[in-house]
């Protein structure tokens, strides 16, 4: 696709193609080996708009200090689980709010007892929490691993009236994001915001309810494709080796009832070698989920050489981190030596994202440039580039400021917690379109109306981009043709040409002039005194300009 022109393009459906044409009709031939490139900030702005939301200026410097494999190694760290959400709330209101429980402000709610009274508050505090922990992340890929998990396992902050099983689910998204796959889909299963979602807790041997049994295969572990061979029989199998799975909302954790689970031998197809799960009962029928994940994680038709997971996973990876098309050269090139890697190393999440992350493949100019932000990847990346600072004295206001960030998520049809299905959003999945599919008529104008505003003035609780700050971190402000070529390079994923260039600068910086000196003058004397708030004002006004006019144009959407 014409990257410039994406906001017109017509989608189409491509035909079938043999691997010997794959190979030929290739976009890259590029592969696993591992980058041997140049490494200058093109390559570390790439890295770090795929790995995390935003490329920070320092965080540039940072990690161009480092070589690819310090860098990425770095960045696939696990890291210690944050700090929780606190109570932001008290006093709001009228009369003013008081925590039923007796929670104090700024201390953490997520182990007080439900209370309905408070429950809404305490939603809000999570959301806000979220965005927080994305907006100031480490330099680190897990808050991209965590949007990631959570839209392959999603579930709905409205599917269950308690805020509690939202902040556990998060908190083991978090827990195992770059560990054990295997593990993780075990927890998942059990987690009671899952069980709640897709039905688990209501599934009984009187009462089998195939929800979970068919997204475990069909979404979580073995995916559509077409050597993924398992059959309506095994959905139903596998949900009778999940009844008696249920809830104990008191603890919020999962608990066994052996009178509500189904003790027979279940049966299942030959794509699962025809194996049987033993039947067991009494409280030893929870070790029929260890039995059942043995089974999945092995499923595979006879002449594949590998687990249908270990494909189905790296191609989401894939998607999530370079981009939506798989023709047959990235499957053989790309995804085959990913899902050998990841089965190999009994499902650690870390080994195939690494090796994706330190290919030539993945540093391949035509990887660069080539997805549509995702509404997160355009907010939190946004404010992040530009260091909106949300460090209010009163930690309500700091928590309203991230709750503001939260609303505007959904306003761009990406409500962090609230994925639109079971499946996730369409950007991930849906054929043609996949990223596509975040601009549309409604979100285009809203975006660009958002970043006009913010370049200008707060947008509510969201302070105003600093524009002054951000010329400071160019390497030569003075010079207008080095601020305008910094500035995109940092900001853009495609570089213009030297007319757009020249135009930007002529028609922003220059105020429509042609001689360099009026921006080198107006930048040098304030920079002599700035205090003075007429120089101040000439300088803020001009970068004002440029930097809305860089924001609306549509390379800004390319991440």
């Amino acid at each position: 696709m014409d990257r410039k022109s994406f906001l017109t393009a017509k989608a189409t459906k491509s035909k079938p193609v043999s691997v010997a044409q794959g190979l030929k009709m290739a976009r890259t031939n590029s592969g696993v080996t591992p980058y041997a490139g140049a490494w200058t900030d093109k390559e570390v702005i790439h890295l770090l708009k795929r790995t995390m939301f935003g490329a920070k200026i320092s965080d540039v410097a940072y990690f161009k200090g480092r070589t690819v494999t310090q860098a990425i190694d770095e960045l696939v760290t696990p890291l210690a689980a944050p700090a929780p959400p606190v109570n932001s709330y008290e006093g709001k209101g009228t009369p003013p709010f008081v925590d039923p429980d007796g929670i104090a402000k700024g201390v953490t709610w997520v182990n007080a007892p439900y209370n309905n009274d408070a429950n809404g508050y305490r939603t809000n505090s999570f959301k806000s929490w979220w965005v927080s922990l994305m907006i100031n992340q480490n330099r680190n890929i897990t808050e991209k691993m965590v949007m990631f998990w959570h839209n392959h396992f999603p579930t709905e902050i409205n599917a269950y009236n308690d805020v509690r099983y939202n902040y556990k689910y998060n908190a083991l998204l978090r827990q195992y994001a770059l560990g054990d796959y295997k593990a993780f889909v075990k927890a998942i299963t059990l987690d009671p915001m899952m069980l709640r979602y897709l039905n688990g807790n209501v599934n009984t041997a009187k009462a089998p309810d195939e929800n979970y049994g068919r997204e475990l295969q069909e979404l979580f572990c073995c995916g559509k494709g077409p050597n993924s061979q398992y059959t309506e029989d095994d959905v139903k199998a596998a949900a009778r080796v999940l009844t008696g799975i249920n809830i104990n909302d008191t603890s919020v954790t999962y608990n066994f009832i052996p009178t509500n689970h189904d003790s027979t031998n279940k049966t299942f197809s030959a794509f699962y070698g025809n194996t049987v799960v033993t039947g067991q009962s009494g409280t030893n029928g929870i070790n029929e989920l260890d039995f059942l994940l043995a089974m999945v994680f092995a499923g595979k038709p006879a002449s594949q050489p590998l687990p249908e997971v270990a494909y189905f996973i790296c191609r989401k990876l894939y998607r999530w981190f370079v981009y939506y098309k798989i023709d047959a050269a990235t499957e053989t090139n790309v995804i085959a030596p990913m899902a050998q890697a990841f089965f190999s190393s009994n499902w650690d999440i870390k080994v195939p994202l690494k090796l994706l992350l330190k290919s030539e493949h993945f540093f391949d100019a035509l990887n660069m440039g080539c997805q549509i932000k995702s509404p997160v990847d355009f907010t939190i990346g946004l404010l992040r580039e530009f260091n909106v600072p949300f460090q209010n004295a009163d930690l309500a206001l700091n928590y309203d400021a991230w709750y503001t960030v939260y609303n505007l998520l959904a306003v761009f049809q990406q409500p962090i917690g609230d994925p639109p299905n079971v499946a996730g959003w369409p950007a991930y999945y849906q054929e043609p379109m996949y990223y596509e599919v975040w601009i549309n008529t409604d979100t285009y104008p809203k975006r660009s109306q958002f970043l006009d505003s913010l370049v200008m003035n707060n947008y509510g609780l969201i302070p105003a981009l600093d524009v002054i700050a951000f010329a400071d971190l160019m390497s030569n402000p003075a010079d207008p043709n080095i601020l305008v070529s910094d500035a995109l390079k940092y900001l853009f994923r495609i570089d213009l040409s030297t007319t757009n260039k020249d135009f930007i600068k002529m028609s922003t910086l220059l105020n429509n002039l042609t001689n360099d000196v009026y921006w080198t003058q107006a930048w040098n004397l304030f920079n002599l005194d700035r205090t003075n708030l007429a120089n101040k004002a000439v300088v803020k006004s001009r970068l004002q300009n440029m930097i809305k006019y860089m924001l609306d144009l549509a390379e800004y959407q390319l991440a």
